[in-house]
C-alpha cells in the first residue's frame, strides 16, 4: 500500500493511534505531507517517530511550511521569536523537561538533520503527485516554486497538465473531512485543532482517521467526492 498522511502538527499520540489502526506491513510505504511540528503538544515525539520510520525505508517525508520555518530559526537563531509566534512555542517546549521553558539548544541535531537532509519538496508516482500545499498546473512538479509547494492554499485548483492526481495537505479542513474534487485531494483535516488526522491509501481510496480524543474511524475517499466549483 501507498499511504499518504496529512499534517500531524505535533499530535504524537494521535499519529501513533493512526498507525496502529492502519496495521502497517513491511511492504507498505508512507508518504507524509509535511507540517510535523507546531500547534500540537509533542512535536519532539512526532519527529522521533518519523525518524524511526525513515530508518526502515518505509517513509517518504515531505517538508511543510511549518517545518521550513523551524529550520530557518535553527539556522538563524535571531528568528526564534518569529517562529514562536508562528506556532513554534509548543514545539520548543516539547524538547524541555515538564515545567521548564524550552530553548533552541534543546533541539537535537538529529531532528534538524532529518528535516534538512531527508525531507523532500515533492514526490511523484505514475498516477499521483504529492506536495504539501499546492502546485502550478502548467509546470512540471520538479520545477514548482516554493510559494506553490509550501504556502498556496487549496482553493479549487485546476487539473495538473500531467493528468496525475494531486494529494496535499496544508489547507486545514475545519470540518474534519478531506476534500476530493477528482483531480486533487486535500487531507489536512485539522488534527491539532479538534479535527482528525487522516491517512489515505492511494490505491484503494481507503481512509483511516484518528483524533486527539482517542477516537478512530474508517471510510473511503469517494464518499467525499464533489464537483469542482
Amino acid at each position: 500500500m501507498t499511504i499518504a498522511i496529512g499534517d500531524i502538527h505535533g499530535c504524537a499520540r494521535t499519529f501513533d493511534r493512526l498507525l496502529d489502526e492502519i496495521e502497517l506491513t513491511r511492504d507498505d510505504r508512507i508518504i507524509a505531507l509535511g507540517d510535523y511540528v507546531d500547534r500540537g503538544p509533542d512535536s519532539k515525539s512526532v519527529l522521533d517517530r518519523l525518524i524511526q520510520l525513515h530508518s526502515t525505508g518505509q517513509l517518504i517525508a515531505l517538508l511543510g511550511n511549518h517545518d521550513i520555518v523551524m529550520l530557518d530559526a535553527l539556522q538563524h537563531p535571531q528568528k526564534e521569536a518569529e517562529w514562536r509566534d508562528f506556532g513554534g512555542d509548543t514545539t520548543i517546549d516539547s524538547y524541555a523537561p515538564p515545567g521548564v521553558p524550552g530553548k533552541l539548544a534543546d533541539i537535537p541535531l538529529e531532528h534538524r538533520n532529518f528535516l534538512e537532509n531527508h525531507c523532500l519538496n515533492s514526490y511523484e508516482t505514475e498516477t499521483a503527485f504529492f506536495v504539501h500545499a499546492n502546485a502550478d498546473p502548467d509546470l512540471p512538479i520538479a520545477e514548482q516554486p516554493d510559494t506553490m509547494l509550501f504556502w498556496e492554499k487549496f482553493h479549487n485548483p485546476p487539473p495538473h497538465h500531467s493528468g496525475k492526481t494531486m494529494i496535499c495537505g496544508h489547507t486545514s479542513q475545519k470540518s474534519g473531512d478531506p476534500v476530493h474534487i477528482g483531480h486533487a485531494i486535500c487531507i489536512d483535516t485539522w488534527a491539532w485543532g479538534g479535527g482528525w488526522l487522516t491517512a489515505l491509501e492511494v490505491e484503494s481510496g481507503k481512509l483511516w482517521q484518528a483524533n486527539r480524543a482517542g477516537r478512530t474511524r474508517i471510510g473511503w475517499i469517494e464518499d467525499y467526492r464533489q464537483d469542482p466549483k
